[in-house]
């Protein structure tokens, strides 16, 4: 799970519901000052929120560019049915993305998340015209590994017959007391989770356990990407990444010193190389 530093976005950012065709989602938008050179869409990853971007909102704004921040269905403070894993399949994900990005207006740089990073590649193959570039963040060519498949399976299988606090409270049982903290304390993390749709967890955790190796397919768009993650990772190990990024042609980002979540292990230097990828675009 990742652990944002703090839950309150810096000042000047916009919490609201973005309005699109598919309905409306929960988005911190940050804008610079002036005109901006480009606008990036930033989506989180499998249990995670756009909390994850705080840290990055600053940065990203004071080189220029409008940065938003997304809450996806069924996530944290973006509504979503509960039970029905329907809305959640990742096609249906896809077009969340592509109706947000419509309703921003204009080209963007996207940016995705570990799961976020393949409803990323999705929404990218449906239609690549109103992408300027994709950044995958420590997300993989297909599905997790065979440890993190193991952990997710347990959790659905405990979706199933317990409710959101009652496994929430199971999470905890097996996590160090540090592990749950934030700069807000636990109690943010612990309403986050309370908050998600316990059908868009379960489907979409099915989705990481199944995906399949599409990296030929994004190849053949010759759209710039840029590959991130941290200096270790055991959910893609970070050889697999390298691999992946030189199948693309991509950019090859290691933030060392980070895990899984390089934009909440090291936002600094993270937002530093996105920034670094899109001046250069």
């Amino acid at each position: 799970m990742s652990r944002p530093p703090t839950f309150t976005p810096p000042p000047g950012t916009r919490a609201y519901r973005l309005g699109t065709e598919r309905g409306e989602f929960a988005v911190h938008d940050l804008a610079p000052e002036g005109v901006p050179r480009g606008t990036v869409v930033l989506l989180p990853g499998f249990t995670g929120s756009k909390e994850d971007f705080v840290a990055l909102l600053a940065p990203i704004a004071a080189a220029g560019y409008r940065a938003v921040a997304v809450d996806g269905r069924g996530q944290y403070e973006s509504e979503g049915p509960s039970d029905d894993p329907s809305p959640y399949q990742q096609g249906e994900l896809a077009r969340d993305v592509l109706a947000q990005v419509e309703a921003l207006g204009g080209r963007v740089h996207l940016l995705g998340h570990s799961l976020g990073g393949q409803i990323s590649r999705a929404a990218v193959l449906l239609d690549p015209a109103p992408f300027a570039s994709l950044t995958l963040m420590s997300s993989g060519p297909a599905q997790i590994s065979a440890s993190q498949q193991e952990r997710v399976k347990l959790l659905q299988d405990g979706l199933a017959v317990l409710d959101m606090a009652q496994v929430w409270q199971a999470m905890q049982s097996l996590e160090p007391p540090e592990e749950a903290e934030t700069g807000d304390g636990d109690g943010a993390l612990r309403d986050r989770w309370l908050r998600h749709s316990p059908a868009q967890l379960a489907a979409t955790g099915q989705q990481l356990r199944v995906e399949p190796d599409r990296v030929d397919e994004l190849a053949a768009l010759h759209l710039p990407v840029h590959v991130l993650s941290g200096g270790s990772d055991d959910t893609w190990p970070v050889p697999l990444l390298d691999a992946m990024a030189e199948r693309l042609s991509a950019r090859r980002t290691i933030i060392e010193g980070a895990g899984h979540s390089p934009n909440t292990d090291r936002p600094e230097p993270t937002a530093t190389a996105l920034i670094a990828f899109w001046d250069e675009l």
